[in-house]
């Protein structure tokens, strides 16, 4: 197989089942769970249903999720030339997967990105959202419809310069798309379905908000001013 979907978990017990279920409809596409410190049941659920899992002993956070699969993908499946990002939670659905990867087939894209209807997002979320996107596209001269949607795919020669990466929450979509910028890689985004099953409280959302803002403005100066890490 060439197609991976990746896909990051913690505490995810009440959806993994129904995800795998449904991605492994896709035929062409090889699974690998990250298990990030589950404490519900959710490595368990995994094995039984004979996916490949990595698994981290402690919580670790989306960003090392991704990196120690990006690292796997690299090393033991030189088969793998296109992964796909996708949530453990069911927000986005797996039915759009071969959508995100399309692109990438064609080769019109380096990195695939979906970007969201948000009149489908909740008040709060939408204004968080509006918020980065408007910043993020201000700094780096770009006109991305969506700078935080958890559902993307890319190519092997992407997934190289995103390994080294370590961000989590919602940081690590704005991380990614930062390098493919620097990285001068062909960037393209596609519709896609969007689920909330879960809205953040007041003082949560505050915090995260604020977090990515001043992630975005801190690394969209240096863009800027040609300051490398």
């Amino acid at each position: 197989m060439t197609d991976f979907a990746l896909v990051p978990a913690h505490n995810e017990a009440e959806n993994i089942e129904e995800l795998i279920v449904r991605l492994r409809k896709h035929k062409e596409i090889e699974l690998i769970v990250v298990d990030d410190g589950s404490i519900d049941g959710t490595p368990e659920i995994v094995k039984g249903l004979g996916v490949t899992l990595l698994t981290l002993k402690t919580r670790k956070g989306k960003g090392q999720a991704l990196k120690e699969g990006f690292s796997h993908v690299l090393q033991k499946r030189p088969e793998a030339k296109y992964i796909v990002l996708i949530d453990a939670d069911m927000q986005y659905l797996p039915e759009e997967v071969p959508k995100i990867l399309e692109p990438l087939k064609k080769g019109e894209a380096d990195l695939v990105s979906g970007y969201r209807n948000f009149s489908n997002i909740p008040y709060r979320h939408k204004m968080g959202n509006f918020a980065w996107r408007t910043l993020f596209n201000m700094l780096f001269g770009v006109k991305f419809k969506d700078t935080n949607c958890g559902f993307m795919a890319m190519t092997r020669e992407a997934m190289k310069k995103m390994v080294d990466m370590i961000y989590g929450g919602y940081i690590i979509e704005n991380a990614i798309f930062i390098q493919a910028i620097k990285n001068k890689m062909r960037i393209k985004q596609v519709p896609v379905s969007v689920v909330y099953h879960r809205i953040s409280k007041i003082a949560r959302g505050i915090r995260v908000v604020a977090g990515v803002l001043i992630f975005i403005l801190l690394e969209g100066f240096k863009y800027r001013l040609g300051i490398k890490d």
